[in-house]
């Protein structure tokens, strides 16, 4: 994989690239990774993968490689048949390196706590999942998902994201990336609480009336973002940009 930006590399380490900078001393650093065509889409039929190639892959699993937490929907949950996170054995040897568990944990956001607990992505974990719900949810969950989930309670009625990730920090977790859903990701950028986002440009038309990146009402003003690198494979053009607030 080459680097175009911020100077022309003709090839580049993944893992170097994406190294983290240092993050807030109140809550953790948040980075969130998402895939769009040239005219917008974010998927084809429902599904995000359908867009993405083995370019896309790696810089999917380099960056989920650095997390603490992956954070992700529970809508997109469903619709993206997830699982526990699985990385390669130098993956998890470097993490371990830098002093973190050799998989991190995905934490499931979910308003009601309506969730498959027998699914694949809690009984087949290597740490336990996370459950980021509200105290409404919690009450209506906890009892059927205790056994292979824990829980974040952060909002009474609705889930608040800054509570959340406040949470997280007490924890222990440092980064977090956010893997979507459109809404998911509008609720951090409402919350002044997205720090990186990292987009591949995916080399495909796909028209439709499908969602974008960031669901909810029109920021304004509009918030800018600075390019810390672009990469290129095959095709894909893989941007690392700061959020400035």
């Amino acid at each position: 994989m080459r680097r175009l930006l911020p100077d022309a590399v003709p090839s580049v380490d993944l893992i170097d690239a994406y190294a983290p900078p240092e993050g807030p001393t109140d809550r953790p650093f948040v980075r969130c990774n998402m895939i769009s065509t040239f005219d917008g889409a974010i998927s084809v039929d429902g599904r995000s993968g359908r867009l993405g190639g083995p370019a896309d892959r790696k810089i999917f699993t380099t960056l989920r490689s650095w997390a603490d937490v992956v954070m992700v929907g529970a809508g997109t949950v469903r619709s993206e048949h997830y699982g526990p996170v699985r990385l390669d054995d130098e993956l998890r040897q470097r993490r371990r390196d830098r002093g973190q568990h050799p998989v991190p944990p995905i934490a499931i956001v979910t308003r009601s706590g309506n969730l498959d607990w027998s699914s694949s992505l809690f009984t087949e974990a290597e740490v336990r999942s996370l459950v980021v719900t509200s105290t409404e949810g919690v009450a209506g969950s906890k009892s059927r998902g205790e056994e292979v989930a824990d829980f974040v309670v952060a909002g009474s009625e609705q889930v608040d994201v800054a509570t959340a990730l406040g949470n997280l920090y007490l924890l222990g977790h440092r980064s977090v990336l956010l893997e979507g859903g459109p809404g998911l990701n509008a609720d951090f950028v409402a919350a002044g609480t997205l720090d990186e986002l990292c987009l591949t440009l995916s080399p495909r038309l796909v028209a439709g009336t499908g969602s974008r990146l960031f669901a909810g009402p029109e920021i304004m003003p509009p918030i800018d973002v600075g390019v810390e690198q672009l990469l290129e494979e095959d095709g894909f053009l893989f941007f690392r940009l700061r959020v400035r607030a």
